[in-house]
């Protein structure tokens, strides 16, 4: 009996298997080249060679595995290359591939360089496509090789089934119960410890900031005399919050008068099980002792994932009103806003709503010709929070003076209606609802007085053309959105195409770079809040001059990180 396999023998075994892994059907191989060139087509964001580089090897495996499907229908249906066939198709898809493939890559450059220069970053030049070629071709034999594993697993799985079942049958169902098996491991009790693990990891993130910045002397502000939070309690994000805020002095120097302390209240994320409603309960009676219901204006603020507040939003209330301002905000997750949003966005929605409805519970007991001007506002995953909170535009009309979300996602319940039920003939991406009576729409400042007289309570959404935050939905896998088939808007190439299932991937990747561009590009908004809540909510006599010279301040203004 042999219990060893001779070296020669074992070494042709091994160049079998190897032959077997790197062979791949006619299909797939088409089906992969294909979807490489779409890869390299243009959308919203330029892209670094990484970035583009993950893009270009999940379209791959997508196209080897479209193709390998595609294969396996038409040989099931008796169609098969044999012979001299099969050997003129491999050359010919060999020479299309290498040519098509060089030609594309130029393309690619060009297409580059232009969106570069559409939201003005610099261009770049030969070795970003030998590095995106180099990266694609580690990652893309990556995931294959995950996903022959995976294939692996379903075909042991269907041969101990084909025991009992007919072979068609066990083949489908170990397909079945592998992909089942993979998704639970990977979402159920993965996803759950992965949340955990990442909530713990973030929790220790969020404890940094404590000695850099001491606490607040001023009694308007949380973690100063008046107030009942710890310095330490109130998370990184909140340090960074309460220690921006403006002086007395920085808006006096702005309104050439004597100005007001702004009133600051925020509360950090508390311990695991807290319930959200006991912490806005807590956010109120902080406002409260802060003096914040005595105020001319309470802007409640939709934080994003960790609790960060946009300062270019809150500031612009605060010099516009002279300091006469109290602003209220909480934190909700440890997690970055994009993670937050990905893995466990009712979060976002249960604190917006447990704010703005304990803010407004105790703003209601106010006598109402001494009531403060109450107002919403939110970026991004904070405007998705914040929307969460009304039911609709007249609700946002009825029970607030004022709203202005910035850079919202596309699952923003609110703003998807309000977009899809604007008026025909106006844009997607600058809709106009009831001839702008209640809410608009505005990338540029001037566009905020489009289409005319806008009376009564202001609802405002600030949203760029080219943030793919705001135009990222998976509905794009098979649906070409409004805002491909209209006149392209500021910042987006005419090259851009919608190519089914490519682009969704594209504008996921996108996301990733959307802060990574000069202000008033992709989900940089800059100072355009200054201009959004001069439209929205000016103090008596504001003018644009003032605006002008508000948003020159705050733009100059060096912010904590």
């Amino acid at each position: 009996m042999r219990w060893f396999i001779p070296r020669s023998d074992a070494v042709d075994v091994l160049r079998k298997r190897l032959r077997r892994q790197l062979r791949a059907p006619f299909a797939a191989t088409a089906g992969t080249v294909v979807l490489s060139w779409a890869s390299l087509t243009p959308s919203l964001m330029p892209r670094t060679a990484l970035f583009q580089a993950l893009l270009t090897a999940l379209c791959m495996l997508a196209g080897y595995g479209a193709g390998a499907l595609a294969g396996w229908l038409v040989r099931s249906c008796g169609g098969r290359l044999t012979g001299r066939a099969r050997v003129i198709a491999w050359r010919v898809l060999a020479g299309i591939a290498v040519v098509g493939t060089l030609i594309v890559l130029g393309l690619s450059l060009r297409w580059e360089n232009e969106v570069r220069d559409l939201v003005g970053v610099d261009r770049v030049g030969f070795w970003h496509l030998v590095l995106t070629v180099l990266i694609t071709a580690v990652l893309f034999a990556l995931l294959l090789g995950l996903s022959r594993g995976i294939r692996a697993l379903g075909g042991s799985i269907g041969r101990f089934v084909g025991r009992f079942l007919p072979a068609a049958a066990s083949t489908v169902i170990g397909g079945l119960i592998a992909a089942v098996l993979i998704y639970e491991l990977a979402i159920g009790v993965g996803g759950s410890r992965l949340l955990g693990a990442l909530d713990s990891s973030f929790a220790t993130i969020n404890e940094e900031f404590r000695t850099d910045v001491p606490a607040p002397t001023e009694p308007e502000l949380t973690a100063g005399p008046a107030s009942s939070q710890a310095w330490d309690d109130l998370g990184r994000q909140g340090r960074v919050f309460i220690a921006s805020a403006p002086t007395a002095a920085d808006i006096g120097a702005f309104t050439r008068e004597p100005a007001r302390q702004p009133v600051r209240a925020y509360i950090g994320a508390g311990p695991e099980g807290v319930d959200i409603r006991d912490e806005a309960q807590a956010a109120v009676a902080e406002l409260d002792a802060l003096g914040g219901f005595d105020r001319a204006v309470i802007n409640v603020v939709t934080g994003t994932g960790r609790g960060w507040v946009n300062e270019n939003q809150a500031q612009a209330l605060e010099f516009m009103w002279g300091g006469d301002t109290a602003t209220v905000s909480l934190q909700y997750s440890y997690l970055p806003s994009w993670m937050s949003f990905v893995l466990d966005r009712q979060r976002a929605q249960d604190a917006g709503l447990a704010l703005f409805d304990a803010v407004y519970g105790r703003w209601l007991e106010i006598p109402e010709a001494e009531r403060p001007l109450l107002v919403v506002s939110g970026e991004s995953l904070g405007s998705f929070g914040g929307e969460a909170a009304f039911s609709g535009a007249q609700d946002l009309a009825t029970r607030t003076d004022g709203a202005l979300f910035v850079g919202p996602t596309a699952d923003n319940r609110l703003w998807s209606r309000f977009t899809e039920e604007r008026e025909p003939g106006t844009p997607q991406v600058l809709p106009i609802l009831d001839d702008g009576e209640i809410v608009r729409f505005a990338d540029q400042p001037e566009e905020w007085d489009l289409p005319g007289a806008w009376d009564g309570t202001r609802i405002g959404y600030l949203q760029h053309a080219n943030d793919p935050i705001t135009w990222w939905s998976p509905s794009l896998a098979l649906d070409r959105p409004d805002w491909l088939e209209e006149e392209r808007g500021r910042g987006v190439s005419p090259n851009v195409r919608w190519i089914p299932g490519v682009t969704m991937l594209q504008l996921g990747v996108d996301q990733f770079s959307a802060n990574s561009v000069p202000r008033g590009q992709g989900h940089q908004f800059g100072t355009a809040p200054v201009h959004a809540w001069a439209e929205i909510l000016p103090p008596q006599g504001w003018t644009d001059e003032r605006t002008d010279e508000l948003a020159a301040v705050i733009g100059n203004r060096v912010w904590l990180r």
